[in-house]
């Protein structure tokens, strides 16, 4: 049987995948690859016997029989190389970078062409006003925007200022033995204060009659604000109660020998947790020694820095305001220093983003409401309202999708992204890809993931506790659909409930998306979602306004 010189497929890979970018030294790269230095997909080849097999380094004559052949067969093939009129070109098989078998992620140029994108449309939108009005912009919200300003603002820092109440509360809790001790009465008084507190703070820009600019800023300061006091509040009970337990082992006679809970972390797998927690209970074996061990090991931070009740101060608290993070802990990596150039960055992106909105929503969502709210008065039977409806939702679909991706990015590129910068806060993955989501419960947890934590470790695990995990992630939802109502209230001035069933929804969808049909098909689900995202916001904007 004659030999065959061809490469044996089942030894190479079958896709060769784009590269990230271009080599530093491209000759460099080439003349290694002549050289027999480098394979194809850039690992080297030389020989580890330290022969330099280069051009210019002669092969030793007492060099092994294959080195010489090597070196003759390099020889033979760059005479060839230099006989041809064209240069050679390397043909391999290899995927496009938008192949879904390609592992190629850096596709950062389709965001400066996003940003472009906006450029031209406010470059030519100024033009078009210019020509017919003699203004470059016609920005009638801008009275929204200055009106109730100084109210605005005392009343937002007195919403701040009443709920570090929590902090005495929780120094009375610790110093506590016996009425007022976090297990008794001390979780009941402070469940009793964040009532009264969210609901006194959620009818104050009802009863001033703000605008709806200043009530939708201040509702959603005064939801982070109360997520931010009820993680600090129950996390710093548990730990309260943790060291209570603590020192009752000090006369292990009398003390509780039940297993250490542990509080879960933001990204601990709930589930997971739950079970090892349940086990744990059930153990008997567990000494003295190890249980007092878990006790001092909870009280302490992840870093070891910080114990409690040491983070009881009043620099901790105001700390952790200002943290991007909805989920306390005693502390938080941190980086070396602040880069001030990347804060005056990102805070001059977030006014340019008000700015964009701004502009999108006069020239593109505005006159059509205004339109479709002068027809749908005159509208005569409900096919001709429904047409209307239908029209106008259609109208929306592309200012809301920009609208959309801009909200994102102001919130939890920019906004986030300075307040991290201020005080160095290292863990800044504040979303995830969601824009790869295939089911919107895939998107709920990378979309916005200091919510998501907020719900996992303080709504889903304090319900998985005491109900199944269905119940759990019902109620989860329910919490956050009653959220979202409460903003569009704010935004429309109505209560109509379209959020709130628009999100109750996404569950039963969730099951269909997972079923044995569509479970698997992640182009055709990714699709659904993008579609039900820029559908749902158009027809949520279209309902609230003009029903």
């Amino acid at each position: 049987m004659s030999e065959s010189t061809s490469i044996d497929p089942r030894n190479q890979p079958e896709y060769l995948q784009p590269r990230a970018r271009k080599p530093a030294n491209p000759q460099l790269l080439r003349a290694q690859f002549d050289d027999g230095g480098l394979k194809p997909n850039g690992i080297s080849t030389l020989p580890s016997s330290g022969l330099s097999s280069g051009r210019s380094t002669p092969i030793p004559p007492d060099a092994p029989p294959s080195v010489h052949a090597t070196s003759s067969a390099r020889r033979q093939i760059r005479a060839q190389q230099k006989q041809r009129l064209f240069p050679t070109i390397e043909y391999a098989a290899r995927v496009s970078h938008f192949d879904p078998k390609s592992d190629y992620r850096d596709f950062r140029g389709f965001f400066v062409l996003f940003w472009i994108g906006l450029a031209i449309m406010v470059i030519s939108t100024m033009l078009r006003n210019l020509k017919e009005t003699g203004y470059p912009l016609s920005i009638r919200q801008w009275g929204l925007f200055t009106e109730n300003v100084w109210e605005l603002g005392l009343s937002d820092g007195a919403m701040v200022a009443s709920a570090a109440l929590s902090l005495p509360l929780h120094k009375l809790y610790s110093n506590s033995n016996r009425i007022f001790r976090w297990s008794r009465l001390g979780m009941a008084i402070q469940s009793i204060f964040q009532a009264v507190w969210l609901a006194f703070w959620v009818d104050w820009p009802f009863l001033r009659n703000w605008t709806w600019t200043a009530q939708v800023f201040f509702t959603l300061h005064l939801l982070i604000i109360f997520m931010k006091m009820h993680s600090y509040a129950f996390y710093n009970g548990h730990l309260s109660e943790t060291r209570h337990r603590l020192n009752d082992l000090d006369n292990p006679e009398t003390a509780s020998k039940a297993a250490a809970y542990k509080y879960p972390r933001p990204r601990t797998h709930l589930r997971k947790g739950f079970q090892e927690e349940t086990e744990k209970e059930h153990c008997n074996e567990e000494s003295v020694n190890q249980l007092r061990e878990d006790l001092a090991y909870e009280l302490s931070s992840p870093l070891g820095h910080v114990s409690y009740p040491q983070n009881l101060t009043l620099s901790n608290y105001v700390d952790y305001l200002f943290c991007p993070t909805l989920c306390y802990e005693l502390e938080y990596p941190r980086t070396p220093n602040t880069q001030w150039l990347e804060l005056f960055y990102k805070t001059l992106a977030v006014f340019g983003c008000i700015f964009l909105m701004t502009v999108m929503s006069e020239e593109f969502v505005i006159p059509v409401l205004d339109e479709s709210a002068i027809r749908l008065q005159s509208s005569r039977n409900i096919s001709e309202f429904g047409l209307i409806l239908a029209e106008a939702t259609s109208k929306l679909l592309f200012p809301f999708m920009v609208i959309f991706l801009l909200v994102f990015l102001v919130i939890f590129e920019y906004v986030l992204g300075a307040f991290a910068e201020i005080t160095r806060f290292a863990d800044r993955q504040f979303y995830a890809d969601w824009w790869n989501s295939c089911d919107w419960l895939e998107f709920s947890r990378e979309w916005n993931i200091p919510v998501h934590h907020f719900f996992r470790r303080h709504v889903y695990s304090a319900s998985r506790g005491h109900m199944s995990r269905p119940v759990a992630t019902v109620i989860t939802f329910f919490i956050s659909a009653l959220a979202h109502e409460l903003v569009m209230g704010c935004i429309t001035k109505k209560l109509r409930g379209y959020g709130f069933v628009a999100m109750m929804l996404q569950m039963p969808i969730v099951m269909v998306q997972r079923s044995k049909w569509v479970r698997g098909r992640t182009l055709l689900n990714n699709v659904l979602f993008w579609c039900s995202m820029i559908l749902g916001l158009s027809m949520m904007c279209a309902l609230y306004v003009l029903v």
